[in-house]
């Protein structure tokens, strides 16, 4: 029967080789006694490696990762006491790559024919990056709630020494746990796995919106601030910065009357970030005499303390001017 008939068992084992290098999954064999590798072109091109006739496990290991290398050492060995089916998973270098491999086959000798073991070699880069990326999120998730619970813990706190009644305690509390759930509304993963960033101009912007009175920004509150990115932790202090601003602004300051305009304005360089609150056409202020509020001990606390920066009050007869001082490395954390 000539080979090109499709029922000789040589064209079915070809068309089974072609499913398999199809589905990603390469073949080896392991001369147990010679700890020689045999392998298919699929194996060498999984390894980066020229195709030869065999290859030793030395050869092989000066592509595993060397945090791998002893292990995937002592897991052969100890595969022909494994009962059944094994898989060892391990990360290869092919120049600065690092992919996955996955080492399959059975152990107890029931793989063992001729003093031969034979198994498949998979490529599992793209399942253990999902993995990662799961884990990292998890990570991340868990760093941000006990952040914002410890956040949580300690606005309550100072909310309860600031207010003389439960209902006012409740509603300043929700103001400002509501700022920090707009402020984190924002803040979005960087490609990568490098942190964390919202843009600070979106972010002051959000955080006004409530208090614009037709909440869409027709003029009354202006922000030009620099285009820059703002870490998690950053953006957690910024929103609680800017609602104790707005929230004086609103009770005392040129958010308390139709005619008043705030304008935020900032400039920003390598070393250090600047943001101008200015209001103008409110009612006339002075500096607060006696001891400082809460909100005040917030505000200080918050820029010097956690964005490494300082607070200055300009108490002009036109309104208060408020800058701010940042530390360009503190707002990228």
């Amino acid at each position: 029967m000539p080979f090109s008939d499709e029922n000789h068992p040589l064209w079915e084992v070809k068309n089974l080789k072609r499913a398999l290098h199809a589905a990603g999954v390469a073949l080896w064999s392991w001369t147990v006694e010679t700890d020689s590798f045999a392998m298919d072109e699929k194996a060498f091109e999984l390894w980066g490696l020229p195709p030869t006739g065999t290859v030793t496990f030395e050869d092989l290991s000066s592509r595993i990762h060397p945090s791998d290398r002893d292990r995937v050492r002592a897991a052969f060995n100890a595969t022909r006491a494994v009962i059944g089916a094994y898989e060892i998973d391990f990360r290869i270098l092919i120049g600065e790559k690092i992919c996955w491999i996955s080492a399959r086959g059975l152990g107890n000798d029931e793989g063992l024919y001729a003093g031969q073991m034979s198994g498949v070699f998979l490529d599992v880069t793209g399942r253990k990056q999902a993995e990662e990326g799961h884990e990292l999120l998890a990570g991340e998730m868990s760093h941000r709630v006990k952040n914002l619970l410890a956040i949580a813990s300690g606005l309550t706190n100072l909310t309860s020494r600031s207010t003389n009644s439960v209902e006012a305690m409740a509603k300043e509390l929700t103001q400002r746990l509501t700022a920090l759930g707009r402020a984190h509304d924002l803040v979005r993963p960087l490609p990568g796995h490098h942190g964390s960033a919202a843009l600070l101009g979106d972010l002051i912007s959000v955080l006004l919106t409530p208090y614009d009175d037709d909440g869409a920004f027709s003029g009354r509150i202006r922000v030009a601030v620099p285009r820059m990115g703002i870490g998690e932790q950053s953006a957690t202090i910024l929103a609680l910065v800017v609602h104790e601003l707005a929230t004086n602004s609103l009770k005392y300051g040129a958010l308390s009357v139709s005619s008043g305009l705030l304008d935020i304005s900032g400039t920003g360089t390598d070393d250090q970030v600047c943001i101008a609150w200015t209001e103008r056409g409110g009612p006339s202020v002075a500096p607060p005499s006696g001891e400082a509020g809460y909100g005040s001990k917030l505000l200080n606390r918050s820029v010097t303390g956690q964005l490494g920066g300082t607070i200055n009050f300009d108490w002009s007869g036109e309104g208060v001017v408020i800058t701010l001082t940042l530390d360009p490395k503190k707002l990228a954390t």
